[in-house]
């Protein structure tokens, strides 16, 4: 569940990782199992026949109600719905460690990745057929497992591993050639990706130089399976976890509950693009939001912001803080 062990480093030389299960389809024999190790910030979900895997984020059943901004004053996104992860992705729903059973009758989730070094999950397949597998965490991540009767033909453990490794060098390519996108007029692409969940961490361009009044897009790239935000405001969210990004960041890296200010837009997206000044928000706060490409969430694949005043404005991805992008506006 992510990029294999054997290939990180070349992988992340390169500013990349792979939002995908390896091998993207195996056919075992009926009764046997799968382990599931995950590699990163994974999940499993097998839903049961006519179901559909569970978002990352959901309506708490709370209303939003009194969240300030830094200057005191209402932010848009108050009567809205609460977000927070699902309760069966959380503890005592956590299945790292334990061998469950799939018969298609009854959905199979490991829950959230939560914590360091966990065990696989093992998963006995008790039922014939062709069974889909996705990542709660990534939209469209997704893998195939072909259960067969006992007397039919399955491939070897060692064409198996086989087939990693080729997926693997495929993936490689992949992200050698997702190194420099042609990101045109006042876009700034969030990421870039590739077919099989290659994606690449970084902001396209890293920066950029404007005149003030410009409107910058904030864009997901068109093949991504992973959640990014744009965000800017005071701190550093990678190495100044107490400033005012890195609580922000930490609140959707950490336990729940989320602070909602850094999943849903600073602004409203209905109104015109925020003009960005030093003094946006009290604190010269802006954020896109959580945003994918997915649509079978709510959540945007882009936001607008107007850049305000002149100066140097820092963006971050508030989920992968070592992302950032420097726009200066003159």
């Amino acid at each position: 569940m992510g990029t294999p062990p054997a290939s990180q480093k070349a992988f992340s030389n390169l500013g990349a990782d792979v939002n995908a299960f390896f091998p993207s389809a195996i056919t075992i024999h009926k009764g046997d199992k799968i382990k599931f190790a995950p590699v990163g910030f994974h999940s499993l979900d097998i839903p049961k026949k006519g179901d559909i895997p569970l978002p990352l984020a959901v309506p708490s059943g709370r209303t939003i109600a009194n969240d300030l901004d830094p200057a005191g004053n209402p932010y848009w996104f108050n009567g809205q719905p609460e977000l927070a992860f699902p309760p069966a992705l959380l503890p005592p729903n956590l299945k790292w460690g334990k061998t469950l059973r799939f018969s298609g009758k009854a959905n199979v989730r490991s829950g959230l990745p939560l914590g360091d070094n966990l065990p696989p999950v093992t998963v006995k397949f008790i039922k014939t057929g062709t069974f889909t597998y996705f990542c709660n965490v990534h939209p469209g991540m997704k893998a195939k497992v072909h259960v067969v009767a006992k007397t039919a033909k399955a491939p070897s453990r060692k064409s198996v591993s086989k087939a990693v490794k080729k997926q693997a060098s495929a993936d490689l390519r992949t992200a050698k050639a997702l190194q420099n996108p042609t990101v045109s007029g006042d876009t700034v692409q969030v990421g870039n990706s590739g077919k099989g969940g290659v994606e690449i961490y970084s902001f396209f361009p890293s920066t950029k130089s404007v005149p003030v009044g410009t409107t910058l897009t904030f864009a997901m790239s068109a093949r991504t399976f992973d959640i990014h935000t744009a965000t800017t405001g005071p701190g550093d969210p990678e190495n100044d976890p107490n400033s005012f990004l890195g609580k922000l960041s930490a609140s959707i890296q950490g336990p729940p509950p989320f602070d909602q200010a850094a999943v849903y837009p600073s602004d409203s997206p209905t109104a015109a693009p925020a003009s960005l000044t030093p003094t946006l928000h009290g604190n010269g706060f802006w954020n896109t939001g959580i945003m994918d490409r997915s649509a079978a969430t709510p959540l945007p694949p882009s936001g607008q912001v107007t850049i305000g005043a002149p100066g140097t404005y820092t963006f971050y991805c508030l989920i992968h803080p070592f992302m950032k992008a420097v726009i200066t506006a003159s």
